[in-house]
């Protein structure tokens, strides 16, 4: 068992100055990797990733996940291999299927079904390959075989393509729910069979694959039993217990996060976790306490 990783899913730039102090804040307070989201509003995930590079020297660098429904796989491959180079080999590739419809529509992208969207993904893995082949050749490529490959999704189809292909695969806690808030957190039993379900899967190959978590909120509070039902009553769908075991919100004290965090090893296997970046300051006393373990 590896010991803990945390990223941090960075939302703007704000200007060249700005993106290298904030990459560099997360390099000082702990952070193993830097990730960038390719969603509309957010920053263009390739120009951003070489730059957080380019203003630090050990955090890896990471797509958190590319939506390869909008990517070419052949033009998507020069640009891997040449993050590759230009990241000094610490980058990591996270693809998806997409799963914003509404980011289809305003590119102009058409939305297909979930089948068909990983049917891209299933043909840009394969694409990425041939060009990691094609750059060891040239002696172009730093990390060899490959970058690290990163799927991210909960659904049977690309759960099965992970337990072939990934290096890492995310899990989420979320999923879709009605308006307004459009999601609804996934209970501890569920994202148990979601686990079971890849490692079945992946059998042997299971053990050398990393599991990731995407935290949705962290919350210090000396108050955690207040706080615990102030949150639980956004969840109405799930009893209080319930909302206390799902592996989506940290909320306590900073060594009971640290507990919470050690809980969500011990039983999911999620030793890579993920905040976004309003957490950056608030979750570092966390990666302090869990430090080296």
């Amino acid at each position: 068992m590896g010991s803990f990783r945390f990223g941090v899913a960075m939302h703007s730039v704000g200007g060249r100055e700005e993106w290298n102090k904030k990459c560099r804040q997360a390099e000082r307070l702990g952070y193993d990797v830097i990730l960038v989201p390719d969603h509309l509003g957010f920053p263009a995930p390739f120009s951003a990733m070489v730059a957080a590079a380019g203003a630090t020297e050990r955090p890896r660098i990471g797509s958190f996940v590319l939506n390869t429904s909008f990517w070419n796989p052949t033009l998507l491959g020069r640009d891997v291999v040449t993050a590759d180079q230009l990241t000094d080999g610490r980058l990591e590739v996270g693809l998806g299927a997409g799963h914003r419809k509404e980011e289809f529509e305003a590119t102009g992208f058409p939305w297909r079904p979930l089948a068909e969207r990983i049917d891209h993904l299933e043909r840009t893995i394969d694409a990425l390959s041939g060009a990691y082949e094609e750059a060891v050749r040239a002696d172009a490529l730093i990390q060899r075989p490959r970058p690290p490959l990163f799927l991210g999704g909960n659904s049977d189809r690309l759960l099965r393509l992970a337990a072939r292909h990934a290096d890492i695969v995310g899990f989420s806690a979320l999923t879709k729910g009605p308006a307004p808030q459009g999601f609804r957190i996934l209970t501890a039993e569920a994202l148990d069979e979601r686990v079971a379900f890849f490692r079945s899967a992946a059998g042997a190959r299971a053990a050398e694959v990393e599991l990731n978590i995407l935290v949705r909120d962290v919350v210090i509070t000396d108050d955690r039993d207040g706080q615990t039902r102030r949150w639980h009553e956004r969840t109405p769908d799930l009893t209080l217990e319930e909302f206390r075991a799902a592996p989506a919100v940290l909320l306590g004290s900073v060594d009971q996060i640290a507990a919470q965090v050690r809980s969500w090893a011990d039983r999911f296997g999620f030793r890579y976790l993920t905040v976004h970046e309003p957490w950056l300051e608030t979750f570092a006393p966390v990666i302090e306490a869990l430090g080296g373990e």
